[in-house]
């Protein structure tokens, strides 16, 4: 789907705030209500806007410390592979999980109450699966996330793993 003007407009609100009615959509990109409504229906049919979200603060929700976890699989067959990113997606302290390549194979990114539930994680959830060779942890002091992610435009280039 090639995006125009009207489009990026549109993500970019609905970016701020998806709670927003679709009168209000409109009357912020300039458009009638039916074709905003029209273009985010084929922005969702398209795959470009895949949900909408509640944003959290991590502090509130009990989950202040961050940290980011390298870990090393072996043997890095595909199957073991993908049974750990399986495996590590579904735990609740995982709020972001990286494939990656290097010298490491994931970069977890975890939030839990406190140091020692870095700790626990580390010992207690990693460290029991026999594929795991190496972990390398290192603390977030902050973490700073984009909120309004920009789309390529029409004369940027996208590259897509899925080929779409």
């Amino acid at each position: 789907m090639e995006l125009d003007a009207l489009d990026l407009a549109l993500l970019r609100e609905l970016q701020n705030d998806a709670r927003q009615t679709n009168r209000d959509l409109a009357a912020k990109t300039g458009v009638s209500p039916s074709t905003s409504l029209e273009r985010v229906r084929l922005l969702r049919e398209h795959g470009v806007i895949t949900g909408y979200h509640a944003a959290l603060d991590l502090d509130a929700a009990g989950r202040p410390v961050q940290a980011l976890i390298s870990v090393r699989i072996r043997p890095p067959a595909r199957p073991v592979i993908e049974g750990f990113r399986e495996w590590a997606a579904r735990l609740p302290e995982v709020i972001g999980l990286f494939v990656t390549s290097g010298t490491h194979d994931f970069l977890l990114h975890i939030a839990v109450s406190d140091v020692d539930g870095v700790y626990a994680f580390v010992i207690d959830r990693l460290t029991e699966r026999r594929e795991v060779a190496d972990v390398q942890t290192t603390m977030a002091y902050e973490h700073v996330q984009s909120r309004c992610i920009e789309p390529a435009g029409p004369d940027r280039p996208r590259f897509s793993r899925r080929g779409r």
